[in-house]
């Protein structure tokens, strides 16, 4: 990746047909749509070595996923939540399983440190945590 960002990235960057680029797990890119398009850049991308394949994902309705991301694109601001593939199954590790407490507990320690760090609507971190507003939660009374 360093050799493409050196090619073609910094080229794209100096020259302002792209104002973002940021390489994580997944690489992300916001170009110019006067001067580039998604498609230019993909087959641009996709020529450079026939082992690796760049897909380009677009905006719909001004949102679009990023790893776990829903990003909203509104006039004044972005806004965040939470995206889960379709595919995802929402499974951990059983609590009676003979694995070490630490590995059971890592998925909903991530879980709820990533709700709570997150810059989501408290109404998304609602829906996260399973209160409907409809139906909130109800005190216990001791008899």
């Amino acid at each position: 990746m360093q050799r493409i960002e050196e090619l073609f990235i910094k080229h794209w960057i100096e020259s302002q047909e792209i104002f973002y680029y940021k390489r994580y797990v997944d690489d992300i890119i916001i170009y110019d749509q006067n001067k580039i398009n998604e498609i230019a850049i993909t087959n641009i991308m996709n020529g450079i070595n026939e082992q690796l394949e760049f897909k380009a994902t677009e905006e719909i309705n001004n949102s679009i996923n990023y790893l776990d991301l829903t990003i909203n694109r509104n006039i004044n601001k972005i806004e965040l939540n939470i995206y889960r593939k379709p595919t995802n199954a929402d499974i951990t590790i059983q609590y009676t399983s003979n694995h070490p407490r630490d590995h059971k507990q890592a998925a909903f320690t991530f879980y709820i440190n990533r709700m709570l760090t997150l810059p989501i609507t408290d109404q998304a971190k609602k829906e996260k945590m399973g209160i409907n507003a409809q139906h909130s939660p109800k005190k216990m009374v001791s008899p």
